[in-house]
């Protein structure tokens, strides 16, 4: 087939290329950058320059790559603070993708004649949090999520309700757990795992948030199956073992060499962490992968967070 990928840079759209060339798909990718054209046609790929919030540039590079499949990986996460209480902000032009950007590629789709749509969701803290602390696709998301992180909640509803519902489309929108691995903000050189090592990452409160964690190249693994198969709707992209913070973070600490995480009481880290901060700590709930490996035939290579943080933090 041929499967045009919206932002084929980023850190799973770099590992899904060479997953779906390797298949014999014929790739299109694109950047926002004319210097990373090389680098996808070394991967494979042909390279496409497209601006995303452009409608006429997206309407352009999907036209000239007559795609069967859509895959939408676009965000902008290369600039982010690690704040909770700026979640938003930090999210501002990532949004934008999920709204607009989502927006310019249906149209360009139907224009096409585009039969499938695969974009990007995330779950975890999207979840509701209350009742059981492993969440399917049916459960719903949470009606508020806090000041911090309303508008990336909308970004979210957003994608999810306009590529499944897209007439004439098979849509798909999968919700990956917290990314870990090579390129991320979890491995050892990214922010996040330098902020464990220096025991900048504390547990907060009884650490009982629940959070579903997925390693890189298994959350490309899964594109690629949602590519090819599966029906329409929504899949939790995340391994077997949803986890509290209380069990995976002194753990990730362990395998990056660092010392066991400093623990804080829930009122001292409130005014530092916010609203949303403080229920990634203590209330957020985790997802069941059972959908995504019934109906997309995907296994996850590393089923546990405890072998992905020993083997595969990169």
């Amino acid at each position: 087939m041929r499967v045009f990928i919206a932002g084929a840079t980023g850190a799973l759209g770099s590992r899904l290329v060479p997953i779906l060339v390797d298949a014999g798909h014929e790739v299109f990718g694109s950047t926002r950058h004319e210097g990373a054209v090389a680098g996808l046609e070394a991967q494979g790929a042909t390279g496409v320059v497209m601006d995303p919030l452009d409608a006429e540039s997206v309407r352009s590079a999907v036209a000239a790559a007559k795609p069967d499949v859509i895959v939408h990986q676009l965000t902008a996460l290369g600039a982010m603070s690690g704040n909770p209480k700026k979640f938003d902000k930090d999210f501002a032009m990532t949004n934008r993708l999920r709204t607009e950007g989502t927006d310019h590629l249906l149209a360009a789709a139907r224009e096409a004649g585009v039969r499938r749509v695969v974009a990007q969701s995330y779950t975890t803290w999207p979840n509701e949090r209350t009742g059981a602390w492993v969440k399917t696709e049916d459960d719903p998301l949470i009606d508020d999520p806090g000041k911090e992180a309303r508008e990336s909640l909308a970004a979210i509803r957003y994608v999810e309700r306009a590529v499944t519902t897209a007439p004439g489309i098979e849509g798909l929108a999968l919700r990956y757990g917290s990314f870990y691995g090579p390129g991320n903000a979890a491995s050892r050189t990214g922010t996040m795992g330098e902020m464990v090592r220096h025991r900048k990452f504390p547990v907060v409160g009884g650490g009982t948030g629940v959070w579903s964690f997925i390693h890189i190249d298994d959350a490309a693994a899964a594109t690629a199956a949602a590519v090819e198969r599966g029906a329409p709707g929504i899949y939790n992209v995340v391994d077997d073992e949803p986890a509290p913070v209380s069990e995976w973070l002194p753990y990730l600490a362990e395998q990056l060499g660092g010392k066991p995480p400093m623990r804080l009481p829930a009122w001292l880290a409130r005014p530092m962490l916010g609203e949303l901060g403080l229920a990634l700590m203590t209330s957020v709930r985790g997802s069941s992968n059972a959908k995504a490996k019934r109906e997309l035939g995907w296994t996850p290579g590393y089923p546990s967070w405890r072998e992905g943080f020993r083997k595969g933090l990169g």
